[in-house]
C-alpha cells in the first residue's frame, strides 16, 4: 500500500499527535474532490477533541467523523489511532 506521511502537532483523545499517515486509497474514487492538503485540514479540525471509536481491533481504534465543514463543504473522514503511537492514520476521506 502506498502511504504518505506529514508532520503535524495536534492533540486528539488527549494524545499529542505529531504525524499523519495518509493512505492513498481515497485517490481511486475521490481524487477530484479531495487531496492531501484537504485531508490535512480535516485532520486539524480534530484538534482538542475526544472521540469514541466506531470499531476496535487491537492495537487499532477506528473512527468515522462525518459532516466536517471546510470551506462551506462537508466531508467524511475515516481514520485510526494505534495504541501507544503518536500518529493518525487516514484510511479514507471524501466529500459529502
Amino acid at each position: 500500500m502506498d502511504r504518505r506521511e506529514y508532520s503535524i502537532s495536534i492533540t486528539v483523545n488527549e494524545i499529542l499527535i505529531t504525524k499523519v499517515i495518509i493512505d492513498t486509497h481515497y485517490e481511486a474514487k475521490h481524487s477530484e474532490s479531495v487531496n492531501d492538503d484537504i485531508i490535512l485540514s480535516l485532520v486539524k479540525t480534530l484538534d482538542g477533541q475526544n472521540f469514541e471509536p466506531d470499531d476496535e481491533k487491537p492495537p487499532y481504534s477506528y473512527f468515522v467523523t462525518d459532516n466536517i465543514l471546510l470551506n462551506d463543504k462537508a466531508y467524511k473522514l475515516i481514520w485510526l489511532l494505534e495504541d501507544h503511537e503518536i500518529y493518525i492514520g487516514v484510511i479514507n476521506a471524501y466529500r459529502r
